[in-house]
C-alpha cells in the first residue's frame, strides 16, 4: 500500500476531504463535476510538477478558504515510520508551492524521491494527434517518475532557453564569453535531458515487449532527439548557430525540439493514424508499462480517470487484471458502479457528491 490517510483543505470544491483506509485498489464514484478528478489532481501534486491538469496554484484553492489550500498524505514507503507528505499554498503567498516531508520544507523534486506518481485522463486521448510539445512534457513525466533529478535538469535547461531566446530576439548583441558560459550550462543540462528520456525509451519499449499480447494494441517507441547528445557537441551546435538562431529569433537546436514517435506493433503504422480505440488501448498499455517500472524503485501510485468508461468488456477485464497483478496503488474514478463489479470486492470505495466523500 502506497497512500492513506489523505487530507484536502479548501481543495476546488473539497473544502475538507479525508480518505482514510485505503487500499490497493481505490474507486471514486459520482456524478460528473462532484469532485472525483479533483481528488486525482490533487494526488499527482504529491509528485514534481505542476500536477494532471498543469494548472496554476490559484486555480485550485477552493472559495470556502482564505485562497491557500493544502493536501497531505502518509505514505507506507515499507520502513520502520511512515512518512507524512504535503503540499498545498499559503494565502499569504500567491503563486508560491510549499512542500514538506515529515513537517520539514523542502522542494517538489524530494516529493519525487518517495513516491512515483502516474496518471491517465481524457486529456491525454489526443497525445498522438496534438504537436511534438504535448509528447515532450508527456515523456519528461515519465521520466520525472523514475528519476526525479529530471526536474530540475529540465528547469535548468529552460531557464537558459528562455535567456538565450530573449538575447536571439531583441537583446543586444552579448559579450562572446558570456553567452559561451550561458550555452554551456545549458548544454549540460539539455544533455541529461536527453539522456534521461533515451533511457526512459529504451526501458519502457522493453518492458511493453514483455507484456502479454492483446487485448492491449503495442506500441513501439522512438527518441527523436533534435540535436546533439552530448554537452560539448550540443554546446558547440547551439554556438555554431548563433547567426541563424538570431534570424529567426529562437533556437532552433536541442532537447526542445525532441520527438517522441509512437507507432503500432505489427502494423508499422502511426499511432497518430491509428482508430480512437488502438490509440486508446495503446495509452493504456504504455502507462501500464511505466507504472510496472515506477514501482520498481520506490512505492508508486497510479491515478486513472474515468479509463474504463470507453473500453469493451474484455479490455476492461484485462486492465482490473493487471491492475491487481502489479505492485502500484491504483485510484480509479467512474460515474457508476456498475462497470468496476469485477473489482468491487478488492476496492476500497468512496462515494463522491458536491466537494463531499462518504465510503461505501
Amino acid at each position: 500500500m502506497a497512500l492513506d490517510r489523505i487530507t484536502l483543505s479548501t481543495f476546488r470544491n473539497h473544502a475538507g476531504t479525508c480518505l482514510d483506509g485505503t487500499g490497493k485498489l481505490n474507486l471514486l464514484v459520482g456524478e460528473n463535476g462532484a469532485g472525483k478528478t479533483n481528488i486525482l489532481e490533487a494526488l499527482s501534486l504529491l509528485a514534481p510538477g505542476r500536477g494532471m491538469r498543469r494548472a496554476a496554484l490559484s486555480e485550485m484553492a477552493g472559495s470556502a478558504g482564505d485562497g491557500g489550500f493544502a493536501v497531505s498524505a502518509r505514505l507506507d514507503a515499507g520502513g520502520a515510520e511512515p512518512v507524512q507528505l504535503g503540499t498545498g499554498m499559503r494565502a499569504e503567498r500567491p503563486g508560491r508551492r510549499v512542500v514538506q516531508v515529515n513537517g520539514a520544507q523542502t522542494t517538489a523534486v524530494e516529493l519525487g524521491e518517495w513516491l512515483a506518481v502516474g496518471w491517465l485522463t481524457p486529456a491525454m486521448d489526443r497525445l498522438f494527434a496534438d504537436g511534438a510539445a504535448a509528447r515532450r512534457r508527456y515523456l519528461d513525466r515519465l521520466v520525472v517518475a523514475i528519476d526525479p533529478d529530471h526536474a530540475r535538469q529540465s528547469a535548468r535547461y529552460e531557464a537558459g532557453l528562455r535567456e538565450r531566446n530573449r538575447i536571439m530576439s531583441d537583446g543586444p548583441s552579448p559579450n562572446s564569453s558570456w553567452l559561451g558560459g550561458l550555452e554551456a550550462q545549458m548544454a549540460e543540462a539539455g544533455a541529461a535531458v536527453a539522456a534521461g528520456r533515451a533511457v526512459l525509451v529504451e526501458r519502457l519499449g522493453a518492458e511493453l515487449e514483455r507484456l502479454p499480447e492483446g487485448p492491449f494494441a503495442r506500441p513501439v517507441l522512438e527518441y527523436l532527439p533534435n540535436g546533439p547528445l552530448t554537452a560539448d557537441a550540443l554546446a558547440a551546435e547551439l554556438a555554431e548557430g548563433r547567426a541563424r538562431d538570431r534570424a529567426a529569433q529562437r533556437t532552433l537546436s536541442g532537447p526542445h525540439r525532441d520527438e517522441l514517435a509512437v507507432s503500432m506493433a505489427g502494423m508499422s503504422m502511426a499511432a497518430a493514424n491509428c482508430s480512437t480505440g488502438e490509440q486508446k488501448a495503446m495509452l493504456i498499455a504504455m502507462t501500464l508499462a511505466h507504472a510496472r517500472l515506477a514501482a520498481d524503485t520506490r512505492p508508486g501510485i497510479l491515478l486513472l480517470d474515468e479509463v474504463a468508461a470507453h473500453l469493451d468488456p474484455v479490455r476492461r477485464a484485462a486492465l482490473f487484471a493487471r491492475l491487481l497483478e502489479g505492485g502500484t496503488q491504483v485510484w480509479l474514478t467512474g460515474t457508476e458502479l456498475a462497470p468496476f463489479d469485477e473489482i468491487r470486492g478488492s476496492a476500497a470505495i468512496w462515494r463522491v457528491e458536491g466537494g463531499q466523500v462518504e465510503r461505501l
